[in-house]
């Protein structure tokens, strides 16, 4: 479980196909600080680390994963948004994150605000768990739609958001993995089953 605060946006060393697995390789600055068995959210995605050397660390990514997220576009050199997964008693200053990524979109327009950023996406599938001022995780980054039409929806980035994630290098066509919220999925899980009951 996470809370969708990034604590650093880690650089991909090196990616190498396995089969149908992808292999990643990450630096980051937590690495002296990571065990083998960890689960590490990148971009919103939870994965395993399963070797460390030094300051990178090595994580596989499934088919599964591949074909549902956006870490299959990533090259050496790109950065990568990082979470560790939540401990118990730690705050909760973002909202409640699986690390298991629900579709996949493009963002539509950037606009710099004077101060702050929008970011406008096209709604993905299942539109209907958007809420305006409601929760979303875009990346691995928690947070609030601003606003919502039946084509986009946009959200609100401050300055400190956008120089401490990818957000400083995402730009319109950019594809980016988005996690509803779970709440909204349970409630929806519950109301379908009780219209073909």
């Amino acid at each position: 479980m996470f809370t969708g605060i990034v604590e650093e946006v880690g650089e991909v060393v090196s990616v190498e196909r396995n089969g149908t697995n992808c292999d990643l390789v990450v630096r980051a600055r937590m690495t002296p600080e990571l065990r083998v068995d960890q689960s590490i959210s990148h971009n919103g995605v939870c994965l395993t680390v399963v070797r460390i050397d030094g300051d990178r660390y090595a994580v596989t990514a499934v088919q599964e994963t591949l074909e549902r997220s956006d870490l299959g576009a990533l090259r050496a050199g790109h950065g990568v948004n990082l979470e560790r997964s939540l401990r118990l008693g730690d705050r909760l200053d973002g909202h409640m994150v699986q690390g298991h990524v629900d579709a996949v979109t493009q963002c539509s327009v950037v606009e710099a605000l004077n101060g702050s950023w929008s970011f406008r996406f096209a709604v993905p599938e299942k539109k209907q768990l958007l809420v305006e001022k409601g929760s979303i995780c875009i990346n691995g980054v928690s947070l609030t739609i601003a606003s919502l039409t039946d084509r986009d929806f946009s959200v609100a980035i401050i300055p400190y958001t956008f120089e401490n994630t990818t957000f400083r290098d995402l730009g319109t066509g950019q594809v980016v993995n988005i996690e509803y919220d779970v709440l909204g999925k349970y409630v929806e899980r519950l109301l379908a089953g009780r219209v073909t009951a």
